[in-house]
């Protein structure tokens, strides 16, 4: 922590984990231990390279504010991942209920006679963090079987068989299963088409028997043969589903 008059300012460095073309941020915690409002005023020597959010602000008295670096992605890595950027935090006392629209560039000059406070921050690479270690495969339950090695380093066939054994058993009723839908499925459109054949003959039946009530009593023997070739067609539908 860099503890002046006005601010306490964490951290000291800037620590980006660097990594070829991603944008990365880190931030800053300004501190007012003062009883006055505090203005500050953040520069850099590579403003093209970094964004700072926000770089002019108001610290009221007695609390923080929170300042985001964000370096701009970049297309080649560093030599020996050092940077030589750095920057510069100024710190001056404003008048008391003054905000971000009251700071001008005169209350940061010097020359002007203003007591103006300063902080150097250098920028410092560090490693990315590492992703997590895989999980090892069969350590999870549903994970594929293995076979495992004994002490002597000969695998060990009799459990490698056995969990093979166990693994397809347990997938197996899902196979079974879908053999079921799907007679089921087929069962059931040929009982459809069954019955939509029912009720055409059905009404072919109707149909015959009032052409025979039209002409004076029809055709008996006919409308007998009829009847006895649709109760055999319905009896071998039936059946079949």
């Amino acid at each position: 922590m860099s503890t002046g008059e006005l601010l306490n300012i964490e951290p000291q460095e800037l620590q980006f984990p660097f990594e070829l073309r991603k944008q990365i941020s880190c931030s800053l915690q300004l501190s007012n231990k003062t009883d006055n409002y505090v203005a500050f005023k953040v520069k850099t020597t590579n403003p093209k390279k970094y964004c700072v959010r926000p770089n002019t602000g108001i610290v009221l008295p007695r609390s923080t504010c929170d300042v985001i670096v964000t370096m701009q992605a970049q297309k080649e890595a560093p030599l020996d991942n050092q940077c030589k950027d750095k920057f510069l935090l100024q710190s001056v006392v404003a008048s008391s209920g003054a905000n971000a629209k009251d700071i001008t560039p005169e209350m940061f000059n010097k020359e002007s006679g203003h007591n103006v406070e300063e902080c150097k921050l250098r920028v410092v690479y560090v490693s990315p963090p590492r992703p997590p270690s895989p999980v090892r495969e069969g350590s999870e339950e549903g994970s594929s079987p293995r076979a495992s090695v004994s002490d002597n380093g000969n695998l060990n066939t009799s459990e490698f068989t056995l969990a093979s054994k166990a693994f397809g058993d347990r997938h197996e009723p899902q196979d079974n299963s879908s053999e079921a839908r799907a007679l089921i499925s087929k069962l059931t459109e040929e009982k459809n088409s069954a019955i939509q054949q029912n009720n055409k003959i059905q009404q072919e039946l109707e149909l015959l028997r009032r052409e025979a009530s039209r002409s004076r009593g029809g055709i008996p023997l006919l409308y007998v043969f009829l009847i006895g070739l649709v109760g055999i067609i319905l009896g071998y539908l039936m059946k079949k589903t």
